[in-house]
């Protein structure tokens, strides 16, 4: 399993934006983390940035203004199809819709697993495994 350095957050909730951080702190996860509020600002994100290495680990709410989830994964694949080190993506939503729920199962094994919010410390150590990330206390 690859060490997780760089985290993407596409999800239009500011709140859940503000707790994860601070979860990501409180737990000593040390990864640079990029926010977007939905998926367009990512994707124009990763256009105009071309050169930049995509990020490990992307956090990807379903229900978004704009581009929900599951257009930026569709667009997200058009852009960088034949990519050596994809993203390890995980869903995290409000919806427990087991339509969503589904979709997400299917969807070419892109999508490692759904977690519904909010998102807690067990969750967190299922999605960042690797003890490298932690900062020693």
């Amino acid at each position: 399993m690859k060490k997780i350095k760089s985290l993407y957050v596409i999800d239009d909730d500011k709140i859940y934006h503000f707790l994860l951080k601070h979860l990501l702190k409180q737990n000593g996860i040390d990864v640079e983390s990029r926010f977007f509020s939905n998926g367009q600002d990512a994707i124009d994100f990763m256009k105009q940035n071309e050169n930049v290495d995509l990020p490990d680990l992307i956090l990807l709410d379903v229900n978004m203004p704009i581009m929900d989830g599951w257009q930026f994964l569709d667009e997200f694949r058009e852009l960088r199809p034949n990519v050596d080190n994809p993203p390890i993506i995980y869903v995290i939503s409000s919806s427990n819709n087991e339509v969503d729920i589904e979709k997400a199962k299917d969807y070419d094994g892109a999508i490692k697993d759904y977690f519904l919010k909010p998102i807690c410390k067990d969750d967190l150590d299922k999605i960042f495994i690797e003890k490298e990330i932690r900062k020693d206390p």
